[in-house]
């Protein structure tokens, strides 16, 4: 097909010219590997972006615009099928050319070569990386093949962005100085890429399968999640070459001329994105004969741009960085040998409110929660619906504390001070979650997301067939989620999930997430307006919440009252100047005080609600009176008034 071949040339040929321009294929003065493994782990590692790209964009579109009902469902599958083995194989030829581009043993099929390789990708963390992403591809592959049920594949989706995890914790992320910022930014800029670029080069080969009205209908859910990727590839591109360029200055090297070449291409992309949803996307539905060849004639044009940022992407990765990717021989303390972040500030406590260490990922998380929430109350707005003032403020609030908790002074701090650490924890699980629930995003998205009928499944079907299915039914539960909420303090801190969380990245994202969730569904039993399988009543729920927070003034009671240091190799090894046994203590009153806070204004909501409903119960009895005419009454009297009279007899 003539759009697939496009892309692969304009990206090949995009690759040779940035190698050329920027050095990364030049070669090495001591124990060079040779032209093949030079020039063949960047061609490689292109088509490990390419296999991604179509493995995953094929992936969402199925489960995002497409039917089951129809064929293209089907071929779409095929396709990230195909692109999971594309994905596969580059995987293995990268982690072979890696092995001899790192090593200089040369190539060869030997039986010393092959246990060379195989200590490589089972001992050393770059082997097994590409290791790890070649297995988890082969995967995919077999079960794009196998699973043609719509919900299995969104856990498919999930495996499909998995793969690429591997690939954001190496290369140039790996030894800057902003080692999360790094990680976190390239494994954004990966997945949003992969579903951009795949989701067009899937449409393309689908043309000849959306007829009629179909093709406008994918094209403009297509361009929605487009748009999305769009500004998140931005950011976390901008972000990416601040990290490794520095200074303005530095845009002269050739790196920097080759991430300039990108932000180009990127620009006109953006162009024509932004051509295609406002001039043809509407005109096809409409007058599909006259827009269709200059609409094709633009989609190729764009993935030959794709192609060229594909190139220049996959070229930069072996370009060398105007900022070094290791500290050399400069004295570093024992807290930034540990963190591999420089520094902050003593930790005065106005620092907590100045001072900044931004993780992308829920600041972008954050500001489309607050865009879309927004939208939708407007779309209720322009047809006449209301919607209460006081859940859009809540709503908002709350994502704005949750920004503030993942990428300010807390976010700063924790890794130093385990006091820090526990407020980060008290803010994620009880006052976040208190903003957040009032504001009933389920409702809202139920009310003012149009439904889908073609059998595909948008936002508005995939949130309600969470919220309903079995597994929702049984973590909403308020005694489960009473359980999950207290006893996941114990687990995580008496457990090596809390060292996962301190030496890990995505441990420290998945510590975000779960005390998020966790509290959510408590603070959701308790006060929540959208629909759950099963409520409490009201005394029941005092009981509930009472039980739990003793239960959590008991842990904070516990820490502040030991004498054992929780990772003593962590926090006691700092040796930032502070008493991490009395610093521990600190956060265990924080537990035990400052988290009770929330639990008073939960008590007084539940109450509230407790008394409203009362008031509501009874104007429904007086209501029901005034149309009946007091009839059960009535009755009543009548029932006593007989049996009196049968008592007399």
């Amino acid at each position: 097909m003539l759009g697939p071949a496009v892309l692969t040339a304009a990206a090949l040929l995009a690759m040779i010219a940035a190698l050329s321009y920027g050095g990364g294929a030049e070669p090495y003065p001591i124990q060079d590997p040779g032209p093949v493994a030079r020039w063949g782990v960047p061609a490689a590692k292109l088509f490990v972006n390419l296999g991604a790209a179509g493995m995953i964009g094929a992936l969402v579109l199925a489960v995002w615009a497409l039917s089951p009902k129809r064929r293209e469902f089907d071929l779409a599958l095929d396709v990230a099928a195909a692109s999971a083995a594309v994905l596969t194989v580059a995987s293995a030829a990268t982690g072979l050319l890696t092995f001899v581009l790192v090593t200089g043993v040369p190539l060869d099929f030997g039986d010393a070569f092959g246990q060379q390789l195989g200590q490589f990708a089972t001992t050393i963390e770059l082997g097994r990386a590409w290791l790890t992403t070649t297995l988890v591809a082969a995967a995919v592959t077999v079960l794009c093949f196998a699973v043609r049920n719509h919900t299995a594949l969104v856990f498919v989706t999930v495996l499909a962005v998995a793969a690429l995890v591997p690939m954001a914790q190496q290369g140039h992320a790996a030894g800057t100085a902003g080692h999360s910022a790094a990680i976190t930014a390239l494994g954004l800029h990966l997945v949003f890429v992969s579903a951009w670029l795949g989701g067009l080069l899937t449409i393309v080969i689908l043309r000849n399968r959306l007829e009629g009205d179909r093709l406008p209908t994918v094209l403009a859910r297509y361009s929605t999640v487009a748009l999305v990727c769009f500004i998140v590839v931005a950011i976390s591109g901008y972000t990416s070459a601040a990290l490794r360029i520095g200074t303005w200055n530095e845009l002269a090297t050739p790196y920097g001329v080759l991430v300039v070449v990108k932000v180009a291409v990127l620009v006109g992309l953006g162009f024509m994105g932004a051509l295609q949803r406002r001039a043809f996307i509407g005109r096809m539905s409409r007058d599909a004969a006259s827009v269709a060849k200059p609409f094709w004639l633009l989609v190729v044009v764009e993935l030959a741009f794709m192609g060229i940022a594909s190139g220049v992407a996959a070229a930069l990765a072996r370009t060398a960085t105007p900022v070094a990717e290791s500290p050399g021989t400069i004295a570093r303390t024992p807290a930034e040998i540990l963190t591999g972040e420089p520094l902050p500030p003593w930790p005065d406590w106005y620092r907590y409110f100045t001072e900044w260490r931004p993780d992308l990922l829920w600041v972008l998380a954050c500001g489309f929660g607050i865009f879309f929430y927004v939208a939708g109350v407007v779309r209720l707005h322009r047809r006449g619906d209301r919607w209460p003032v006081y859940r859009t403020v809540l709503w908002v609030s709350g994502l704005l504390l949750l920004a503030f908790v993942t990428s300010g002074g807390l976010n700063v701090y924790e890794q130093y001070l385990f006091s820090a650490h526990m407020g980060a924890h008290m803010m994620l699980t009880m006052a976040v979650p208190v903003l957040l629930v009032p504001g009933a995003p389920v409702t809202l998205a139920a009310r003012a997301i149009h439904p889908r009928k073609d059998g595909s499944r948008g936002g508005r079907e995939w949130i309600l067939l969470a919220v309903h299915s079995r597994f929702a039914s049984i973590i909403a539960n308020p005694i489960v989620a009473a359980v999950l909420f207290a006893g996941s303090l114990w687990v995580f801190y008496f457990s090596p999930l809390f060292r996962w969380t301190m030496l890990d990245h995505i441990g420290h994202e998945w510590m975000v997430v779960h005390f998020l969730i966790t509290g959510y569904l408590f603070v959701q039993s308790l006060i929540g307006i959208d629909p759950v399988p099963y409520r409490l009543p009201y005394p029941f729920r005092l009981v509930l919440l009472l039980g739990t927070m003793a239960f959590h003034a008991f842990f904070g009671l516990a820490i502040m009252s030991g004498t054992g240091l929780l990772l003593a190799d962590w926090y006691g090894a700092m040796g930032w100047g502070t008493d991490a046994l009395a610093d521990q203590q600190v956060g265990g009153g924080i537990a035990w005080s400052i988290g009770e806070i929330p639990t008073v204004a939960l008590a007084i909501t539940v109450a509230v609600q407790w008394s409203r409903s009362d008031a509501k119960e009874s104007k429904r009895r007086d209501r029901h009176a005034d149309r009946t005419g007091d009839a059960e009454l009535e009755e009543y009297n009548a029932r006593l008034a007989a049996l009196a009279d049968h008592d007399r007899v």
